[in-house]
């Protein structure tokens, strides 16, 4: 039986730099701070956050909403940011309903290492909608996914819904 591969180059950039995550080169902070939003998939800046889309990730549409303010746990964060991370974390499951309809979502936080954070110097929240047939074989099978649309997709998709 022949080998069976599926192809996803832009995976490696994340592979390479896994548990690199320091305070002087944390990718919400560069992010934030460069003027190119496009660039860095940033699809929504508000007063105390902004929503950006995950470069890796789990499903189609998945969106991470983080402080401007490099804080490393919820307990950190000021009320007005708190509230704003949850008003764009509701916000975002609309936009992502009309966009992309999907049956549920996983919202929240991993704040630590253990708890699954890739970032975790700078808290963050996940935004991931989820359908009936995300998990097919392949995650069971081989710890991989199938993403029907890249990043850059799914930005122009995204690309001004915050703002109406």
């Amino acid at each position: 039986m022949a080998s069976q591969r599926i192809w996803a180059p832009w995976r490696l950039e994340y592979v390479k730099g896994a548990g690199k995550d320091s305070d002087d080169d944390c990718i919400f902070c560069v992010k934030s701070e460069a003027d190119d939003d496009e660039a860095n998939l940033i699809v929504h800046r508000g007063e105390h956050c902004f929503v950006i889309l995950n470069k890796f990730p789990y499903t189609n549409g998945h969106l991470m909403i983080a402080p401007y303010d490099h804080l490393a746990s919820i307990a950190d964060l000021d009320p007005e940011t708190l509230a704003e991370m949850m008003a764009l974390s509701q916000h975002a499951v609309g936009v992502l309903d009309e966009k992309y309809e999907p049956h549920g979502y996983n919202v929240g936080f991993n704040q630590g290492r253990v708890a699954g954070a890739g970032v975790e110097h700078h808290i963050h929240m996940h935004v991931v909608p989820r359908w009936g047939g995300d998990t097919n074989f392949m995650p069971v099978l081989a710890d991989t996914r199938v993403m029907p649309q890249t990043p850059d997709q799914t930005y122009e998709l995204l690309r001004g819904t915050f703002d109406a």
